[in-house]
C-alpha cells in the first residue's frame, strides 16, 4: 500500500521529534531567566546602579559635622647654651624633655549656597538612572534571547521543510529509476532528481550547523549555563492583536532608554544648581579640644617650667566669600547650562528616534502579519498540489517537470512562511521592547 506525500510528512516529522527527545527542551522562559541573572552586560549594569546606591545611600554626610582627631608624643633630648641679660652663661648638656599633645576638631559646614541639598538631589537621580539602565539592559537582552531562540525555531522549521522535500526527491529517484529500468523513462530524469536529492541532503548539514552554532549564541547569552545539548520548541508563537496607539500611548513613561535620557537632563540641572552655589558665601562652625602636656628634665633658665600642661575648649564661625577667582564660577555656570542644553537635544532626539522606531516596528509587523495569513493559506495549497502532482506522477500522467515545478513550488512556499513568522516575530518583539512591556 502507498502511502501518500502528507502521511509520509508526519511520520518523518515524528521521527525527527523522537530524535530531537533525546535532548533536554529548554523554553523560552526557562532562557529569559537565566538570562537575567547571568548575563554579563545586566551583572555589570547591576554593579554601576550598586555602586550609585551606594554614594546616593552616603551623601547624607554632606549635613553632617566632619570630626577629626589627632594625637602625638615627643621625647627630646637637648644641649643648651644661654647668655642672659645680666651677661650671666649658662649651659648644659643632655637635658630631656617630653611633650603629649592631643586634639579633637569639628567642622560643621552650615551654609554652601544650597548646593549641598542638590548634590544629594543629584545623586538620588543617579542612583534612579542606574536602576533605570538595568531594566533598560534587561529588556535588550530579552529581546536578543527571543530573536534568538526563535531563529533557532526558524531554522528547526526550515530543516524539517527540507527532509520534507527528501522525501519527494527519493521519490523521484525511486521512481525515475523503475521507469529506467521498464524503458519508459530517460536517464537524465534520473540524475536530476538524484542532483536534487544531494543537493537537499547538503542543505541539511549545513542546516544542522547553523543551529548548532545559533544554539551556542544563546547558550551565550545566558553565561553557558544552558545544557552541553539541548532542544527548543518547535512554534513561533506570535500575538497578531498588537496595536499601534497602545504601544504608543505613554511611551515616554514606558521605554526605559527615554526616561534614563530625561534622567540625564534633570542630572544635568542639579548640575548647573550646584555651580551657581559656588557664588554663594561659605559659612562653617568650627571648634576643638586640645590638650598639651610639656615635662622638663632640667631647666637652666629660672622662667622655663619643669611641667606645663594646657586642657582647653574653643568654637567660633568662620566665612569665606569668592570675589574675584579668575572667573571660574563664571566659567563652570556657563559650562553647566550648555551641558542642560545638550542633554535635552539628546532627549529629543532620542524620543524622535523611539517614535520612529514604533512606526517602522510596526508597519514591519502590519506587513508580516498580513503576508503570513497569506503563506499560511499557500503553504496549504502547495502542499496539495505536490501531493497530487506526485500521486498523478506515479500513474504517469505528469511529466518530470511539472513534479519538479511543484515540489520547488511547495520548497519556496515553506521559505516565505518562515521567514514570514520570524519577521513577524522579530517586529512584535521590537514593538515589546520599545514599549517596555518585555520585563512584564
Amino acid at each position: 500500500m502507498k502511502l501518500s506525500f502528507l502521511a509520509c510528512a508526519i511520520a518523518l516529522a515524528s521521527i525527527v521529534q523522537v530524535t530531537n527527545a533525546q535532548s533536554e527542551l529548554i523554553s523560552l522562559e526557562q532562557v529569559v531567566a537565566l538570562a537575567l541573572e547571568k548575563n554579563y552586560d545586566v551583572r555589570v549594569f547591576q554593579n554601576s546602579a550598586a555602586s550609585a546606591a551606594v554614594d546616593k545611600k552616603l551623601s547624607v554626610g554632606a549635613f553632617i559635622p566632619v570630626i577629626n582627631s589627632s594625637g602625638s608624643r615627643t621625647w627630646n633630648t637637648n644641649n643648651q647654651k644661654q647668655t642672659l641679660a645680666n651677661n650671666t652663661e649658662v649651659e648644659r648638656n643632655g637635658i630631656e624633655s617630653n611633650n603629649l599633645s592631643g586634639s579633637v576638631q569639628l567642622s560643621w559646614l552650615l551654609f554652601d549656597g544650597a548646593r549641598m541639598f542638590a548634590t544629594l538631589e543629584r545623586l538620588a537621580q543617579i542612583e534612579e538612572q542606574g536602576e533605570l539602565n538595568v531594566k533598560n539592559q534587561m529588556i535588550n537582552t530579552i529581546a536578543q534571547v527571543i530573536n534568538n531562540y526563535y531563529n533557532i525555531v526558524r531554522q528547526k522549521q526550515q530543516l524539517n521543510a527540507i527532509r520534507e522535500q527528501m522525501y519527494v526527491s527519493e521519490e523521484r529517484v525511486r521512481l525515475a529509476d523503475r521507469r529506467l529500468e521498464v524503458g519508459t523513462g530517460a536517464k537524465p530524469e534520473l540524475l536530476q532528481a538524484k542532483v536534487d536529492l544531494n543537493s537537499q541532503r547538503t542543505s541539511v548539514i549545513q542546516q544542522e550547523a547553523i543551529i548548532l552554532q545559533l544554539k551556542d549564541q544563546l547558550n551565550g547569552l545566558v553565561s553557558m549555563q544552558l545544557p552541553t545539548t539541548y532542544d527548543v520548541s518547535d512554534s513561533i508563537y506570535i500575538n497578531l492583536d498588537l496595536k499601534q496607539e497602545t504601544i504608543s500611548e505613554n511611551i515616554e513613561n514606558t521605554n526605559f532608554s527615554l526616561l534614563s535620557s530625561k534622567k540625564d537632563l534633570e542630572i544635568a540641572a542639579l548640575s548647573l544648581k550646584e555651580r551657581k552655589g559656588e557664588r554663594y558665601p561659605f559659612l562653617n562652625f568650627n571648634s576643638s579640644y586640645n590638650y598639651s602636656k610639656t615635662e622638663n628634665a632640667f631647666a637652666i633658665n629660672n622662667f622655663t617650667p619643669l611641667f606645663n600642661q594646657n586642657i582647653g575648649f574653643n568654637y567660633g564661625f568662620s566665612l569665606s566669600f569668592p570675589i574675584v577667582n579668575g572667573f571660574i564660577n563664571r566659567r563652570n555656570i556657563q559650562q553647566a547650562r550648555i551641558n542642560v542644553d545638550r542633554q535635552f537635544l539628546l532627549y529629543e532626539q532620542q524620543k524622535i528616534t523611539v517614535d520612529v522606531g514604533v512606526k517602522n516596528a510596526y508597519v514591519n509587523y502590519d506587513n508580516a502579519k498580513k503576508v503570513l495569513l497569506i503563506e499560511e493559506e499557500n503553504i496549504l495549497l502547495a502542499k496539495e498540489n505536490l501531493n497530487i502532482t506526485l500521486e498523478t506522477f506515479k500513474r504517469g500522467a505528469t511529466t518530470f517537470i511539472e513534479l519538479r515545478t511543484a515540489q520547488q513550488s511547495l520548497a519556496d512556499a515553506y521559505n516565505r512562511l518562515i521567514n514570514a513568522r520570524f519577521l513577524a516575530k522579530l517586529a512584535e518583539t521590537e514593538l515589546l521592547r520599545l514599549n517596555g512591556t518585555l520585563l512584564q
